[in-house]
């Protein structure tokens, strides 16, 4: 089964870090495009990064420049997505998500989330 799975989520207090990761399950899981976005309750879905997978370039929300950094590791297809100086408005589920686009939108493939909570 063609799959993203993400893991490292948790509870950390304001101003920690942590480092998510996406796995594929198989390189086919794999688009142009892998990308990371959150969602908080009542809220929209919001974009924080994209890697090209093939060259390597990243892209990020200003939202998060500068303290977010997405990553990939080619022999494992997996994503990762290095998060520093958490605010509790952080308090989200993180999705990774593969799109050739680069839309991240409803027709691309998504992981299940990881729920990451930072307490002030």
């Amino acid at each position: 089964q063609v799959r993203l799975v993400e893991s490292g989520g948790g509870l950390v207090q304001a101003g920690a870090s942590l480092e998510l990761s996406c796995v594929a399950s198989e390189r086919t899981a794999i688009r142009r495009f892998m990308g990371w976005l959150r969602q908080a309750p009542g809220k929209e879905r919001e974009y924080l990064a994209a890697i090209d997978w093939s060259s390597g370039s990243t892209h990020y929300d200003d939202a998060v420049k500068g303290r977010f950094t997405i990553s990939r590791d080619s022999r494992t297809n997996t994503a990762y997505l290095q998060m520093t100086h958490l605010s509790p408005s952080a308090t989200a589920v993180y999705y990774c998500a593969a799109s050739d686009e680069g839309r991240f939108d409803d027709h691309d493939l998504w992981g299940q989330g990881t729920q990451v909570t930072v307490s002030s």
